[in-house]
């Protein structure tokens, strides 16, 4: 650029105002941005972390395995197979042992300052369980509350079907759709969430039975054993396909601005 041809801006421009620019332009001295306002929705656990979440992740599985253990190994070890103390001695002492495993467990969480929630649930199983098997002198009582409970659930989630209400649907909107329950207009969610609930009310249905044909057949050591067993492997089982199902169909849905779920079009 030849003198005088220079733009009137820089024409009137210091040698010191130039010195300025260049040394700005030199260490890259440019205005921050602002950071970008958080926002106050936190984001939404993965159904992976849920599902770790609902069965207390792998500590919560050994921790309400524990107390059932203990009473289940207490019975036969100091009942007719091991020291034989009697039938009476030996369900007091495996009583004593699954309510104190329980109580310890939720001790030892409050000291560490953790979630006791799963922990408290285990006891206040367990102390039903106890007061029934104690009641009566019979073990195979101890799992009586936690058979009726299940096939409770199982008469529940039947008639959530019927009246057209299925409750896995209800599940899914609480844990994974931010509370809202759009999945009513969406035909393939509603029938996905109404076998589902099915294959729920199935799973809780073996489950319960196994124990049950057990209790009648008074094998009260085998119904622990298959409590620990089998009956946490279902569970899971059943709750990884509830997950799979519903991404399956979720991930071929478009939402609308508000959030709402539409069905895509072929």
């Amino acid at each position: 650029m030849t003198p005088g041809s220079e733009p009137r801006h820089a024409a009137h421009e210091t040698v010191e105002e130039r010195v300025a620019e260049e040394f700005v332009e030199e260490l890259d001295l440019h205005p921050l941005k602002e950071p970008e306002p958080e926002s106050d929705e936190e984001p939404f656990p993965s159904m992976s972390e849920q599902i770790s979440e609902q069965l207390g992740g792998v500590r919560g599985l050994i921790e309400s395995s524990v107390p059932v253990l203990a009473f289940v190994l207490l019975n036969v070890l100091l009942g007719d197979v091991g020291l034989d103390l009697g039938k009476k001695q030996a369900l007091y002492w495996a009583i004593a042992g699954s309510l104190g495993s329980a109580v310890a467990i939720g001790i030892y969480r409050l000291t560490r300052k953790q979630s006791v929630r799963h922990a408290v649930n285990g006891v206040l199983g367990v102390a039903i369980g106890a007061f029934l098997a104690w009641r009566t002198g019979d073990a195979k009582n101890f799992y009586l509350p936690g058979i009726l409970l299940t096939l409770g659930q199982v008469v529940v989630l039947i008639g959530s079907v019927a009246v057209r209400r299925p409750i896995i649907g209800y599940v899914w909107g609480v844990l994974a759709n931010g509370g809202k329950h759009d999945w009513f207009d969406n035909t393939r969610l509603f029938r996905t969430f109404q076998w589902l609930t099915l294959v729920w009310a199935a799973s809780l249905f073996v489950r319960a039975g196994v124990q049950g044909w057990l209790w009648l057949a008074d094998e009260a050591n085998a119904i622990g054993v298959v409590r620990i067993l089998i009956s946490w492997p279902i569970y899971a089982a059943t709750f990884a396909y509830t997950a799979w199902a519903v991404h399956r169909v979720t991930s071929s849905e478009t939402r609308t601005e508000d959030g709402k779920l539409e069905e895509a079009e072929a």
